[in-house]
């Protein structure tokens, strides 16, 4: 396999080999791709929890347990996103 980097990744692949944290830019680029695999799992993870979150609220509505949605409940939710959020208490 001929893989092609631009000047500033190759830079970083010789940085770190010079480092001493790898023996050569094989080991960095096999690290990196693991490390994007990784990535891909978790976010990979993330979509199904979220479809599953989505079923759940259709599954509710189609039970009757929906709210209707007031302008004073849309102004409660979006202080209480913002406080959460002012006070990081929210993931990404």
């Amino acid at each position: 396999m001929n893989v092609s980097l631009t000047p500033e990744l190759d830079k970083l692949v010789k940085m770190k080999v010079e480092s001493g944290l790898y023996n050569s830019s094989s080991e960095v680029v096999r690290e990196a791709l693991r490390l994007l695999k990784s990535r891909d799992d978790l976010n990979e993870s993330r979509i199904y929890a979220l479809k599953s979150d989505i079923q759940k609220g259709v599954s509710s509505l189609d039970d009757g347990m929906g709210v209707q949605m007031t302008e004073e409940l849309f102004n409660s939710i979006k202080k209480s996103g913002r406080q959460k959020l002012k006070a990081g208490n929210i993931q990404g």
